[in-house]
């Protein structure tokens, strides 16, 4: 099973202090915590996408080539690659040209974005999210699996005998993951293709999570890529942990109080029990983050956010340090003891699927899933 970190780039002020970091500040801090992350033994860093302040990472294959440089096995993700907003002609070079950087240290999580006044920058239109992020996709498997492109849409101007270049590394596309809160559509069209489903449920509460798990399940079935419980499935989650509870607590306290997106809402203890979030002890996340397979089923990639609402650097290193050395371990061992023989350990990386030419990765769909008109 992978472990791993996923940023939003967020510039937040300190509440316990004032201070707030620079742009180039926190993108220094991003690189920080994905070396960190390395070091101390995770599989996965992750950087989100945003075009609008207080965020930063507006460019995810510059930083993840510069961290592929510092790095010798951290595979490098994206939460989330902007499929509406962006062109899939240029996602598909950037990531097979970051593929070859890397060595093939690369798979990216398709998104539509949840900020409104983004698309009319990229002269998209929100209200066209959904089918924009169904035909955009079925163009980029396109684009990363033929040689010779010819296409029309509805959405951007047509392709005659277009080839993509820099072709992905090894003929072998990067792994995708379609990742989504709460579109039902999206979860149709990561089960369409086989690829993975992504539920980041940091603000929602279990039954909601596993409504759309298990519809991603019942529907990569229904497509004949595997049983239900084969399916690719990814998880976020968000953990402060102190040396007890009670310290734990009152450190984060403030930052949660006044976090850009949960701040001034629930206590903390209402949304520990309504949500993932965990704080308290390394046990504690522990016991926690278990119970993530008792509501979805056994999964794949567990992804955690850490460094959100202004805490500082050096915090958020020690709890990168707490969660490779105290938490991952142990949580990695427990789930592979509970996982049946026939249920994927690992999601697909550049090297397995290298090596299995008939997975379904490599598969140019005909058509499309529902919801692209």
């Amino acid at each position: 099973m992978q472990f791993g970190l996923f940023t939003i780039g967020d510039v937040t002020t300190d509440p316990t202090n004032g201070t707030t970091p620079t742009e180039g500040e926190r993108i220094h801090a991003m690189t920080q915590i994905a070396l960190k992350a390395e070091e101390v033994g995770l599989d996965v860093f992750a950087t989100g996408e945003h075009h609008n302040p207080p965020f930063v990472p507006s460019s995810p294959t510059t930083h993840l080539a510069y961290i592929a440089a510092q790095t010798k096995n951290l595979l490098l993700s994206t939460a989330t690659t902007l499929i509406t907003t962006n062109d899939p002609v240029k996602i598909a070079e950037d990531y097979a040209f970051l593929q070859h950087l890397s060595g093939g240290r690369v798979d990216l999580m398709m998104g539509r974005g949840n900020t409104g006044p983004v698309y009319p920058w990229f002269g998209k239109d929100i209200r066209q999210g959904i089918p924009l992020a169904i035909e955009n996709y079925h163009l980029l498997r396109r684009l990363w699996r033929e040689d010779v492109v010819n296409w029309q849409g509805k959405f951007r101007t047509p392709l005659q005998g277009y080839t993509s270049t820099p072709a992905p590394l090894d003929g072998v596309a990067p792994f995708v993951w379609h990742g989504s809160i709460r579109s039902t559509e999206i979860a149709e069209q990561a089960a369409f293709y086989g690829d993975g489903f992504f539920h980041n449920n940091i603000f929602w509460n279990k039954e909601h999570t596993a409504q759309m798990v298990n519809l991603y399940r019942q529907r990569f079935e229904y497509y004949g890529h595997g049983q239900a419980d084969q399916a690719i499935v990814g998880l976020g989650g968000q953990v402060f942990i102190g040396d007890t509870e009670s310290q734990a607590k009152d450190f984060f306290r403030p930052y949660f109080d006044n976090a850009p997106v949960y701040g001034h809402g629930p206590s903390m203890e209402d949304f520990t029990r309504m949500t993932p979030l965990t704080v308290g002890t390394a046990e504690q996340v522990i016991e926690r983050t278990m119970e993530f397979a008792d509501w979805v089923g056994d999964y794949q990639r567990q992804l955690f956010l850490i460094d959100h609402a202004g805490l500082p650097l050096e915090v958020v290193l020690d709890q990168i340090e707490r969660l490779g050395r105290d938490v991952v371990p142990e949580v990695r061992r427990r789930m592979e003891e509970r996982r049946p023989d026939h249920v994927p350990s690992d999601p697909p990386t550049h090297r397995t699927l290298l090596e299995n030419p008939e997975h379904p990765h490599f598969k140019v769909s005909p058509g499309q899933p529902a919801g692209a008109e």
